[in-house]
């Protein structure tokens, strides 16, 4: 077939669950028989994907650009840059097994065979830092060579005199938020979406009025002197997810760490505080990282301008492919590290492989699914990491031959359509898509 002649003919979804979170892949099939493997974002909607359809059908998709530029404009951030960015990634991997050629190499080619992978580490329940080092410890048996753990608030609710809290409004984090800090190690759950959950879930950290006292700080200090006994001093360590607390008490928290060699302290406000941002890289001495949650690379901006230290971009919210690289441009002209959040299945994983050997610079890969050998089986050839790195494969596309139908089918999300469902009742979608009068 002809170049001119390739067409875009369906997009259709699958929801999974379990391994840990939820993740929605994406096939968009052409009149090539080709299919081209995207993912819309963790804990999002395949809606997003879906109702780009109808500006897809009919359209050839080795125009990546043209296409980007037609759908970016229902694109948003976090979440709702999943089916944009999914589409893209798509869109790369359809163009590499036409041509014959690796996605790298439509990037520009390589700087690097290999990708460096870091590991996040949870431990459930009640648990010392001691515990969270024989964690981490493990990881390091296992050949990573860059950690990263959850250090929260929420290590304190239960230990008398460590927080500082308007009245009442601890027992509601409690209550409501449980599930939110839980879903780290799994699926966020839809019921926080609703109520009281939601009211709770979505107060941002300038507004909680939680302060951490001088014996919280003494709490979490400890934990952290305790995870460095285990995992001594020589390997990188990131913290996430301190909690919704002021960022006076997080800048406090930074200078209690310098001692500790922290790689960054990541996501210590809404990401679009960049007043907030600046007054922390101003006074920190420990980096300070965000970025999972910005559409598009010109949204980095105002952060880099404010010095911020370390970029952390979703392949699956920043816009695919071609955004990540003018973000790693921006960032060589700033002098800003940039690692890339990943929290999907195989696809997305791959997606950030390839943008990662793509780039001038980056200092690793997230991985959360270390401890569920099916999510390495999820694509054929399986994804195989050796010591904390993973090969870039030279295979067309994104290297991915074939998704495993059957465990797609064993890890179906309950309350979703039949993986692969026909998506014919979006063909009719359509909109005055200009943007200006």
């Amino acid at each position: 077939m002809k170049a001119s002649d390739l067409k875009i003919t369906d997009l259709r979804v699958a929801d999974i669950n379990g391994l840990p979170k939820h993740m929605i892949l994406l096939k968009i099939y052409t009149n090539a028989g080709i299919v081209g493997y995207g993912e819309v974002r963790d804990a999002s909607s395949g809606t997003y994907a879906k109702m780009l359809k109808s500006r897809l059908v009919g359209e050839n998709p080795l125009n990546v650009e043209k296409l980007f530029h037609r759908i970016k404009q229902f694109g948003g951030h976090s979440r709702q840059g999943g089916g944009v960015s999914g589409v893209e990634i798509a869109l790369y991997d359809i163009i590499g097994k036409f041509y014959g050629i690796p996605v790298y190499q439509l990037l520009g080619g390589k700087y690097r065979d290999k990708v460096r992978i870091y590991c996040d580490t949870d431990v459930d329940g009640k648990h010392t830092g001691y515990d969270m080092g024989r964690a981490l410890k493990k990881r390091m048996e296992d050949g990573f060579t860059f950690l990263k753990m959850d250090l929260g608030i929420e290590l304190l609710y239960d230990e008398p005199g460590c927080l500082n809290a308007p009245a009442g409004f601890l027992d509601d984090l409690k209550t409501y938020s449980m599930k939110a800090i839980s879903h780290q190690s799994g699926s966020i759950d839809k019921s926080l979406m609703f109520g009281k959950n939601y009211e709770i879930f979505t107060v941002p950290h300038y507004a909680t009025g939680i302060h951490v006292t001088e014996k919280g700080f003494d709490y979490l200090e400890e934990y952290v002197r305790e995870v460095r006994e285990v995992i001594g001093y020589e390997i990188p360590l990131a913290i996430d997810h301190f909690g919704h607390v002021a960022i006076e008490d997080a800048l406090r928290f930074a200078k209690r760490l310098e001692k500790y060699n922290i790689a960054w302290m990541e996501d210590l406000a809404p990401w679009h505080m960049t007043a907030h941002y600046k007054k922390m890289v101003d006074r920190s001495l420990v980096p300070i990282c965000t970025g999972e949650d910005i559409y598009l690379a010109e949204n980095f901006k105002p952060l880099l301008d404010a010095g911020l230290n370390v970029v952390h971009p979703d392949m699956l919210t920043v816009g695919g492919f071609a955004e990540l690289k003018k973000l790693g441009a921006m960032c060589e002209q700033s002098g800003t590290a940039l690692a890339i959040h990943m929290a999907e299945s195989p696809i997305g994983f791959m997606a950030a492989v390839h943008a990662a050997a793509a780039l001038k610079n980056v200092l690793a890969v997230e991985f959360h699914s270390v401890d569920h050998p099916e999510w390495y089986e999820l694509v054929e050839p399986a994804i195989r990491l050796e010591n904390g790195f993973m090969s870039v494969p030279d295979a067309p596309g994104l290297g991915i031959e074939a998704l495993n139908e059957e465990l797609i089918k064993q890890f179906k999300k309950d309350d979703c359509e039949e993986p692969w469902s026909s998506t014919d009742s979006w063909n009719g979608e359509w909109a005055n898509d200009r943007e200006w009068s």
